[in-house]
């Protein structure tokens, strides 16, 4: 049996994203962007997630909680870079389950997906982000052993302000490919 198509007599199963599934994802986002008062700033569509996902050149892994065929969770992640490391590790975008599903193992077994798609990949770690209200999520981690940067900021920096670097880079930096 394949590591990511995880079923092991429980009602709910896990296997990565493929051509097909833009829309169950894009349904799934928007749920995540529900619960985080962020339903206003969902701009992405069927087309944008399978050209990202499953295009040419795909920068991000899904993976999707099945349900009884329905899909009710998802974990989206990338590969990132650590220089002390030396190492490439994956940064957890998102994940999300249904709430009508939680507290059943499926939260659990889509990380656990992600950790075994790093560790098997010799990835040096794993990171994401947790909004700070988000109780019941930095609880979930904490009993998975992960452990809070207290010592970090994250910055971001995207609309308008990215939109000025944009048009503002000389015809040579942008034709360089940075990875």
């Amino acid at each position: 049996m394949n590591l990511f198509e995880i079923n092991t007599m429980k009602p709910y199963s896990i296997r990565p994203a493929r051509p097909g599934d833009e829309h169950a994802l894009l349904e799934l986002i928007r749920g995540l962007a529900d619960y985080e008062q962020l339903a206003d700033r969902v701009v992405a569509t069927p087309e944008l997630l399978a050209a990202h996902l499953f295009g040419d050149d795909p920068v991000a892994i899904s993976f999707l909680a099945e349900f009884d065929g329905q899909d009710v969770g998802f974990a989206l992640a990338f590969r990132s870079f650590s220089t002390f490391l030396g190492k490439p590790g994956i940064y957890l975008e998102d994940l999300f389950v249904v709430p009508e599903y939680r507290s059943q193992g499926i939260g659990k077994a889509l990380i656990e997906t992600i950790f075994q798609h790093a560790a098997q990949r010799g990835y040096g770690r794993v990171e994401w982000s947790v909004l700070n209200w988000n109780t019941p999520a930095i609880e979930f981690y904490d009993r998975l052993g992960a452990k809070p940067l207290q010592e970090w900021t994250m910055y971001r920096l995207d609309g308008s302000q990215l939109d000025h670097y944009r048009s503002s880079a000389s015809a040579s930096e942008i034709n360089q490919d940075p990875r």
